[in-house]
């Protein structure tokens, strides 16, 4: 496969909160730590550094063509038995992946959610409405678009995509502009769109297309039920002592790991009927849940990016992972 050159080249990315990651999975020497979206490697490269043998997913062929195509960065390929081992697959589907290999318990799990700089910064991806591109916005690069998305579904489908994924209040009358407004087939039409119906204001500190393309693009990538097939993965994977870290960027994510871990932890019940939902009684499955980090004022400065991020972290008790069921939406 073929690496785009804006991947192919040293990449600019900055993983988020790396320290802070790190002390939290505390990687020894002979762990065995997922890394459950690989990105550019940021998290992956420091626990190798480590001694730890790393299974490394992430359901984009980009990223993992790039790391296949920099031996020199990572030798660990190519060791007997590999210490670094990738996985071109959704991290919701970990645990299947990792059975076939022969591997029943992780030692450390870690989740970097949501769209990675890589993908952001290349336009021909549609991630960013601050450049132009195709309205695609698939990590995985298969499946329906954003764009096939907006030409074809009906006004109040969009409406509530765009409020229940993106918070955007006035979700109704952005659908009422979008489903007038197409086809549509750019970023850039779709931020005009946006723009124009929600007022836009240049120099305003956020620019009002945000929220939509947060909400389109969780959509399409279906980036909610994987967080919480992830988590559950993640627990039945982690054995006693196993540490579980994850990072997000936006308050529906980090929402979600926060009542995950709550009532992980024995905190109660999930309190809403979008989230996973388990049965009362179970001891807690996790334990030394760690108060949320986030980056401190060197990392903001140094990576702007992070500003959004939210880190937290827990440890794996040696009680049976839960069996979970989902509510009707």
């Amino acid at each position: 496969m073929s690496v785009p050159s804006q991947i192919a080249k040293h990449s600019p990315h900055v993983p988020v909160l790396l320290e802070e990651v790190v002390a939290a999975l505390n990687p020894q020497r002979g762990d065995l730590i997922v890394d459950a979206t690989l990105g550019a490697g940021g998290y992956t490269r420091r626990l190798l550094d480590a001694g730890a043998t790393v299974h490394a997913f992430d359901r984009d062929p980009d990223a993992i063509a790039a790391v296949r195509a920099n031996p020199a960065r990572w030798p660990e390929l190519d060791t007997t038995p590999p210490r670094l081992v990738l996985h071109l697959r959704r991290f919701s589907e970990m645990k299947e992946a990792l059975v076939e290999v022969g591997v029943k318990t992780v030692d450390g799990v870690v989740m970097d959610i949501g769209v990675s700089s890589m993908q952001l910064d290349q336009a021909g991806r549609g991630f960013a409405f601050t450049s132009d591109g195709p309205l695609d916005m698939r990590m995985s690069q298969e499946g329906p678009s954003a764009a096939d998305f907006l030409n074809t579904a009906d006004e109040a489908q969009i409406a509530d995509v765009l409020y229940l994924h993106g918070e955007e209040r006035q979700s109704r009358r952005v659908a009422r502009a979008i489903v007038a407004a197409r086809p549509l087939s750019t970023t850039a039409e779709l931020a005009r769109v946006v723009r124009k119906a929600l007022g836009h204001r240049p120099g305003a500190p956020k620019d009002p297309a945000t929220r939509s393309f947060q909400a389109i693009r969780i959509h399409v990538n279906g980036e909610l039920d994987e967080l919480d097939a992830g988590l559950e993965a993640a627990e039945a994977l982690l054995r006693a002592g196993g540490r579980l870290a994850v990072v997000t960027f936006h308050s529906l994510e980090d929402r979600k790991v926060k009542h995950f871990l709550r009532h992980a932890s024995g905190g109660g019940q999930a309190a809403s009927r979008h989230l996973p939902q388990t049965v009362a009684g179970k001891a807690p499955t996790f334990a030394q849940v760690a108060k949320a980090v986030r980056p401190g004022e060197a990392e903001l400065v140094a990576n702007p990016r992070s500003r959004s991020a939210t880190l937290r972290s827990a440890v794996r008790t040696d009680a049976p992972a839960r069996a979970f069921h989902r509510s009707a939406a």
